[in-house]
């Protein structure tokens, strides 16, 4: 070897800098979620500030404003105009690239839901301590803003493109809810998908179903102020019981069925809904169809939200399938099989993150 070359990276080396990389990424994360609480970031989208300026807009200390505008310009999520002027007389700014991330809640980009959802499941590590070691579970409602974290995670999507252009691909979903078909959308938390579908064909009809009677709640007003709770309603319910016999044109559960204790008398009560000739759809995560080690980005996401919160939650209930985030599509079709469907489609909707299945009626 050359004095010129690069030594290799052993893999101690190798695997103490990643942890260290992570360590900083939390970190990082904290101040994005500060940033998007205070106010802060939406103050710089409107006009650069320096720390004095910035607190007096949000009303937030100066000193701490100060801090967090260093902290952001050095990790690159801010520009500072002058690096050489006093601290205080710095101005930031957030670059314009950055404002879908960080600032416009509409946009499929838009990342602070995400991040309130890590740290979220990170703060309850000491309680997952407790009930890896019991076995026991830790429910949604145990969680703390954790279901908040994840309705907003969902809302550009359900209110977006889930609808108007994912659902369309479909032929008979597009043509039942253009002719003002009957939707049920089973655990629907706190009714972004319901409503989502809602404003896509203004025709239909949409009743959505959840356990949480806080979610439920929040699907209401939720509804009233995006207009359409005239023809949306939400009822607190288990979702083995839930809906009309054959009453629904579209039987609908987007990201929920691996959260369920027994996700085969839901998925059995969504076949007693549908009408004949209906459809009912399950969209979840699109992780891998078999397991490997190591696994591709999306498997290590999933498997993080399944460790800190999936697994806990399907686990609070008893007695219990505990499925966990990771349900790989033979997993799916074993439950369908159960609940009485002949067989499970993947529909070719491309996604990064879900798939969507068609469970087929039997003969």
């Amino acid at each position: 070897m050359t004095t010129t070359e690069t030594p290799p990276v052993d893999a101690t080396t190798a695997l103490a800098e990643r942890l260290l990389d992570g360590v900083i990424a939390t970190l990082e994360l904290a101040a994005v979620h500060l940033g998007s609480e205070l106010g802060w970031y939406r103050a710089l989208a409107e006009a650069p500030a320096t720390a004095p300026e910035l607190a007096q807009r949000t009303g937030t200390a100066p000193r701490y404003a100060r801090e967090w505008l260093e902290q952001q310009a050095v990790a690159g999520l801010l520009t500072v105009d002058d690096e050489a002027a006093a601290p205080d007389a710095r101005r930031y700014a957030l670059p314009e690239a950055h404002r879908p991330v960080l600032v416009d809640r509409d946009d499929l980009a838009f990342m602070p839901p995400f991040v309130h959802a890590a740290l979220v499941f990170a703060r309850n590590v000491p309680r997952l301590l407790e009930v890896y070691r019991t076995g026991q579970g830790l429910s949604w409602a145990e969680m703390g803003d954790a279901r908040d974290a994840q309705a907003a995670a969902n809302r550009a999507y359900f209110l977006g493109p889930m609808a108007s252009q994912d659902l369309a691909t479909v032929p008979e979903i597009d043509a039942a809810l253009r002719a003002g078909g009957r939707v049920a959308d089973v655990g629907c938390g706190m009714g972004w998908s319901a409503i989502g579908i809602a404003r896509a064909y203004p025709q239909a009809r949409v009743d959505g179903f959840d356990v949480d009677e806080p979610s439920v709640e929040q699907a209401r007003r939720n509804a009233e102020e995006a207009g359409v709770a005239d023809r949306v309603r939400f009822t607190t319910v288990d979702a083995a019981a839930a809906g009309e016999d054959g009453g629904y044109d579209l039987v609908t559960a987007f990201e929920c069925v691996h959260d369920l204790a027994d996700p085969v008398a839901v998925l059995a009560a969504m076949r007693r809904m549908v009408r004949p000739g209906g459809t009912v759809l399950v969209v979840d995560e699109k992780v891998a169809e078999r397991f490997t080690a190591p696994g591709d980005a999306v498997e290590r996401l999933m498997y993080g939200y399944s460790l800190t919160c999936c697994l806990p939650d399907g686990l609070s209930t008893r007695p219990s399938a505990g499925t966990g985030t990771v349900m790989r599509p033979a997993t799916l079709e074993s439950y369908a099989g159960e609940a009485g469907f002949a067989g499970v489609d993947v529909l070719p909707v491309e996604h990064d993150f879900f798939r969507f299945y068609r469970l087929r009626a039997a003969a």
